[in-house]
């Protein structure tokens, strides 16, 4: 029996056993630990006390699972009665995590057919990462891109905007603004990690996913065991961060509540300026929900609610300069779900999971008289405005997956319906829906290939969808060597905000289109990782090549004077390579070097003077890692070179123009220190060093504001500091 030594207890007794890690000795605590008869007929759940130790109570051999965050997924068997101790190896690479995204069920990141890029809590914490924005600022091949009005909002693989997917627990996060979802909307407070694939997952997960999905995952509540915790972030900025969390379990029970306010009081480079280009806003982000588990049966509701007030001041008016237009955006989000999973035996499970999501969007406009400390509402109907949107989907499927079965399956249905009103939508009311039906298959011919193919069938009430299929192909050839391939086709139509919606406030005019055509491309990748470890030295190298065509692509172009609208592009490809790598001393030190190289071309049908050569771009990156004597002190820096960046814009003669936008360097240093038995960590840092505000543009037209000359990067450099205080009270069953 491997990974436990066996002590000669009697059968009668309780069987005790030590949680260690592998590499160091020492004694995990917090793990969760499952005995399970071999029958099925009993399940013991319990988490790993201080002390590393864990009681086994079942009377009968049972399958044992050991899972921690930061240790790689841990089974074996018992005999009643004999405890001793359980050794996990750390995971100290990336694709040693456990991820769920797309998976038939959670799987290792080296074991998965995609290729998915892990960011864990390890990092968020040592970062001091507040929001997404944050947090991928220094990812290799992402972008973002940051409007102080409609936040930020991510690049991948030179594909933004509508075309990558956001999830939070597998629900499609909505809201979009200029296309994007506002990453700065999305708080890390309670989240366990966040798994990033690359690249199309149209067949999976429909619309929105041709550049890749982001699927935010939060925190569940460990078996066995009662939690509360805390965490304060101030920026030296203006930011000021709170929130707490409470769960608990009982029996097949557990309850969580978590509650974040978030505030940030507004930036300008001129320091004196009443109007600031990083607007000033506060957020209250909270979360309830319940969990119920029974004999292989799997329930969880859950309700998160967010709301976000964002000021735009306006500059004082002649000629008393006593006076000013204000601007107040509201932003509220509600999200109801429910989830649940029914085993069915003999490796087959029935998951399925519904959702409402609403998305509030209110603009008041206030004549602020700053002599009186009156103001008074503008009896402009064009300076108010309210817009709401709306999504219900359900997602069911049943999956057929045993351990190393030669041919396994998923298949199931995917039902998105979203609706748009107010007085900026046309009519003041519009919806789209999109339903269908997908299956893909995982064969195994060989103990070491795997090929799944997928199709994705569709009724889109304003648009005939293709067939929509994929094929990905994972061989491993040798032990750590595993290559990837995949070609897909994609489909997306157009939003009901590039349809319908026109979009006017101080900085924007944007106007829908609903002549729109939607979007079809063609995806082809090809991966190589190689990993490595011996004693306490792991390293892993990773090679990933890129093409995404796309037929009609949806952009912007200028109308006329500061108006744009959506059109359509005939053409528009990019393709590229990214290599990186880890280099890891367990536990001491740990280095993350990595290059991209990406390049983009837009294509105008019947434009001959159109230039159909690549332009590309590079990003380099690195960041390390130092816990001086392997202990609770960590000191961490993240650097990112960001290449020059080559821009395609449709000008007001509907000609296509070049313009680019400069490259830049930034660096982040965070020290950390755990206390009290980690319960208390302690990081503070300085982040932007190289003091980076705004970012040069050249070229005839710079997007949606014309001809500004810059773009907006960062507010300088700043200084932070995080404190997180987690009380977890083990509880055996």
């Amino acid at each position: 029996m491997l990974g436990i030594l066996c002590g000669l207890n009697g059968l009668a007794q309780d069987a005790v056993f030590t949680v260690r890690d592998a590499v160091s000795g020492m004694v995990v605590p917090y793990a969760h630990v499952r005995f399970e008869s071999l029958d099925g007929s009993e399940v013991h759940q319990v988490a790993s006390g201080i002390d590393g130790k864990v009681t086994n109570i079942l009377r009968s051999p049972a399958r044992l699972r050991v899972s921690c965050m930061g240790f790689e997924p841990y089974q074996d068997t018992v005999q009643p009665g004999r405890g001793g101790e359980i050794r996990i190896r750390p995971a100290v690479l990336e694709m040693d995590a456990l991820v769920v995204t797309a998976q038939y069920s959670p799987r290792r990141a080296d074991q998965s057919i995609y290729p998915v890029r892990v960011i864990g809590a390890a990092k968020i914490s040592s970062k001091g990462s507040p929001d997404l924005r944050d947090l991928l600022s220094d990812e290799l091949s992402m972008r973002i891109n940051q409007d102080g009005a409609l936040g930020s909002n991510l690049s991948l693989r030179g594909l933004s905007g509508e075309h990558i997917k956001f999830l939070i627990d597998g629900v499609p996060v909505i809201g979009r603004m200029n296309g994007g979802i506002d990453l700065g909307q999305l708080n890390l407070n309670n989240v366990d990690h966040v798994e990033v694939i690359e690249g199309p997952m149209s067949v999976v997960y429909g619309s929105n996913a041709l550049a890749g999905v982001v699927n935010i995952i939060t925190r569940d509540n460990f078996p066995g065991q009662y939690r509360a915790g805390a965490d304060a972030y101030v920026e030296s900025v203006g930011t000021y961060n709170f929130g707490a969390y409470a769960s608990s379990r009982y029996k097949g029970h557990s309850w969580s509540v978590s509650a974040n306010r978030n505030f940030f009081s507004g930036w300008d480079p001129s320091g004196d300026s009443r109007f600031q280009l990083w607007k000033p806003k506060r957020q209250y982000d909270t979360e309830v929900w319940h969990t119920w588990r029974k004999e292989g049966t799997h329930l969880r509701t859950s309700l998160r609610y967010f709301h976000e007030l964002l000021l735009n001041r306006g500059a004082l008016l002649p000629p008393y300069f006593e006076t000013a237009f204000d601007n107040r955006f509201h932003t509220r989000r509600w999200t109801a779900r429910m989830e649940g999973s029914r085993e069915l035996g003999k490796g087959t499970r029935l998951e399925a999971t519904g959702a409402w999501s609403s998305f509030r969007r209110e603009k008041e406009t206030v004549f602020n008289d700053l002599t009186t400390l009156t103001e008074v509402r503008s009896a402009n109907r064009e300076d108010q405005d309210t817009s709401v949107f709306s999504s219900v989907m359900l997602r069911a499927f049943i999956t057929r997956a045993g351990d190393g079965a030669p041919v396994s399956f998923q298949a199931g249905t995917d039902i998105n319906h979203e609706f748009g009103e107010g007085v900026r939508i046309t009519d003041k009311r519009q919806d789209i829906g999109d339903y269908a039906l997908f299956a893909s298959f995982q064969l195994k011919p060989l103990a070491r290939l795997e090929f799944q193919p997928g199709l994705r069938y569709s009724y889109n009430i304003r648009y005939n969808p293709p067939l929509v299929w994929s094929a990905h192909l994972k061989w491993a050839a040798q032990e750590r060597l595993t290559l990837r391939g995949s070609f897909s086709r994609g489909f997306r139509a157009p939003s009901l905000k590039e349809l319908y919606l026109f979009f006017v406030d101080i900085n924007h005019n944007i106007r829908g289109n609903p002549e729109l055509e939607a979007e079809y491309s063609w995806n082809t990748g090809l991966s190589a990782s190689l990993t490595g470890r011996k004693g306490r030295l792991n390293w892993s190298t990773e090679l990933h090549l890129f093409q995404n065509d796309i037929k009609d692509i949806i952009t912007l172009a200028q109308e006329s004077g500061t108006l744009y609208t959506y059109i359509n592009v005939d053409d528009y490809h990019t393709r590229g390579a990214e290599l990186k790598g880890t280099l890891a001393w367990y536990p001491w030190l740990t280095l993350r070097p990595g290059y991209s190289h990406t390049g983009r071309t837009s294509i105008l049908e019947g434009n001959e003077s159109g230039n159909r050569d690549y332009r590309y771009s590079s990003d380099v990156t690195f960041s390390v890692s130092l816990r001086p004597g392997g202990g609770d002190w960590e000191a961490a820096a993240f650097y990112k070179y960001t290449g020059r960046l080559p821009q395609f814009y449709l000008g007001s003669e509907g000609e296509l123009e070049e313009g680019f936008i400069s490259d830049y360097h930034t660096l982040d240093l965070s020290l950390s220190r755990s206390l009290f038995n980690r319960q208390l960590s302690v990081s503070a840092g300085a982040k932007n060093l190289f003091n980076n505000t705004d970012i040069a543009i050249g070229g005839s037209t710079s997007g949606v504001h014309g001809s500004t000359g810059s773009m907006l990067a960062g507010y300088g450099r700043t200084y932070f500091i995080r404190l997180s205080y987690a009380l977890n009270h083990v509880r055996q069953e």
